[in-house]
């Protein structure tokens, strides 16, 4: 352990004195290439809902996101992440429009990738916005969310964003030895340069709530959970097999989320593996401290700053955030 002068030949509040020193010795900064931008797509033209409980984040159609990609572009945030809003009529119990290669997804992926090419995107596997049960994979006759079963679908999933020319897909389902799946069948699809982003320790939050009210899925999960195959929030040791056994099956990068309530998941994560390790500010943490700010409560920049160096501080090396545009803003002034 490394012995420190005592006081007074060593006074830290030195080190504070002036916003150059505190500039100059800061350990931890957040920048615009930390950040990865969730969006919410749906079909049509023109077509622009705001989600009540998410103040300043919309559902937006593609010619209405472009505009938003192009401003990450040029804030330089790397990936802009999505989500899409299905049509109720298009659901159905095995999520099929999930595979449909002229479907939603695959459409808004060539097309941002033929505009901005430079752009990442990155695309989110699992079924829970195109079932008409809300869970994320395919239910035997009891309503137990099946594994194998899923897993083959999602892999179906995959290859049909690989094939519309996406960068990263982002298995978030948490159906057992599904990445080994994906990778195996991207590499036989000569798909080698699709990375993989698993949500390797992704728990049974309360905090997903305004989300499922974004992509629609809540109404359809009604009284339902999803605890059968997402992590207890009790356990962290769990977090630590779940990474190393995706990690071990072909993902390029892995993530934690919910994002605050779990930076003692990220950190553990992160000094276990040395690997790229991520973190989702979901959809809860945001919306309280929108509604904070909102009512006066707290300084919204502030606090949109501080809870992002957070997630650098716990070991995070970027971070999935609907603050993304408005971080990117203030740490690059110039543009």
């Amino acid at each position: 352990m490394t012995t420190f002068a005592p006081y007074p030949a060593a006074r830290p509040r030195r080190l504070r004195r002036d916003e150059f020193t505190r500039n100059l010795v800061r350990e931890h900064r957040v920048t615009a290439h930390d950040l990865i931008y969730p969006v919410f797509v749906l079909d049509g033209h023109n077509q622009r809902q705001a989600v009540a409980s998410m103040p300043g984040v919309e559902r937006l159609s593609l010619d209405l996101l472009l505009p938003v990609a192009e401003d990450c572009v040029k804030l330089g945030i790397p990936v802009m992440a999505l989500f899409p809003v299905i049509d109720a009529s298009l659901k159905d119990p095995t999520g099929t429009q999930a595979m449909n290669p002229d479907g939603l997804v695959p459409r808004v992926v060539r097309e941002l990738k033929k505009r901005f090419p430079t752009l990442g995107v990155m695309t989110d596997v699992a079924l829970d916005p195109f079932t008409s049960h809300g869970q994320d994979g395919l239910l035997d006759e009891t309503g137990y969310i099946l594994n194998d079963e899923t897993s083959a679908v999602l892999v179906q999933q995959a290859l049909t964003q690989a094939a519309a020319g996406v960068d990263i897909v982002a298995p978030s389902d948490m159906m057992d030895g599904r990445i080994g799946a994906i990778r195996t069948a991207l590499e036989s699809q000569g798909h080698i340069h699709t990375r993989i982003m698993a949500y390797s320790a992704k728990y049974a939050s309360a905090f997903y709530g305004p989300f499922r009210d974004a992509v629609g899925s809540a109404a359809n999960l009604g009284k339902s959970n999803k605890k059968v195959y997402q992590m207890d929030p009790g356990n962290t040791d769990e977090a630590l097999k779940e990474v190393a056994m995706d990690i071990a099956e072909g993902a390029d990068m892995v993530m934690v989320k919910p994002g605050m309530p779990y930076l003692d998941v990220v950190r553990r994560v992160k000094d276990e593996f040395r690997v790229p390790t991520f973190a989702y500010q979901v959809s809860g943490e945001y919306a309280m401290l929108k509604a904070a700010a909102n009512n006066g409560w707290l300084d919204h920049d502030a606090v949109m700053l501080e809870s992002l160096l957070a997630f650098k501080r716990a070991g995070a090396d970027g971070v999935l955030t609907y603050f993304a545009r408005d971080v990117a803003r203030i740490v690059n002034p110039q543009i």
